[in-house]
């Protein structure tokens, strides 16, 4: 795999976090929880800790974890600000042991304040404008009949399908995740827990 952190700083340019505004109002998953309040016993924990539904999705990632590498990333490409915002938009958050799949150099390189462009990309790579749960993304599969095409704040899409019942996303690099953990509700947006990092096309 070419490394990322050569990408020419031409790209620099398209690469601000747009707003996660879009498909505004209540998904069916909040309106399934409770009727009409997504409560905190609702709410699915992430790795152990507990998601408040009141909470933004900077604010619950910060508590997971199993978030650390994602959440330093956030802060070192000035995301937390776009994802402490009203929203809503969708999350989807890699692991740190997604993160752990890439290749420490490359890892590191992504890192340095010289590829905040390149990093602040391959993450707004895991963000979709407005709140898509896993009802609406199955519904999505369903209307484009076995596959769903995801248009990122980072102006390239996802495509997601369905691998033994789970949502699986194939970036446009070709590498692919599966969301392992869905619908953790935020006052601003879903997260839904992906098990690898998506990589963009360079």
């Amino acid at each position: 795999m070419k490394s990322i952190w050569l990408l020419t700083a031409t790209l620099a340019g398209g690469l601000a976090l747009a707003g996660c505004n879009g498909n505004p109002g209540q998904s069916k998953a909040e309106t399934a929880a409770t009727g009409d309040v997504v409560t905190a016993s609702s709410n699915p924990t992430v790795g152990g800790a507990e998601m408040l539904p009141t909470k933004t999705i900077i604010e619950n990632a910060s508590a997971s974890p199993i978030h650390k590498t994602l959440v330093a990333a956030l802060k070192q490409a000035d995301l937390v600000a776009t994802l402490s915002g009203a929203g809503p938009c969708t999350v989807f958050a890699p692991t740190d042991e997604a993160f752990a799949q890439i290749p420490a150099v490359q890892r590191d390189g992504w890192m340095r304040a010289a590829q905040k462009p390149v990093l602040a990309g391959i993450l707004k790579y895991h963000v979709v404008p407005g709140k898509l749960t896993a009802a609406d993304l199955d519904a999505k599969i369903a209307e484009g009949k076995g596959q769903a095409v995801l248009a990122t704040t980072d102006g390239q899409d996802l495509i997601a399908t369905k691998s033994d019942g789970a949502i699986l996303l194939t970036s446009a690099s070709g590498n692919k995740a599966l969301v392992t953990q869905a619908d953790v509700l935020q006052s601003n947006g879903v997260i839904h827990v992906v098990d690898s990092v998506l990589l963009p096309r360079m």
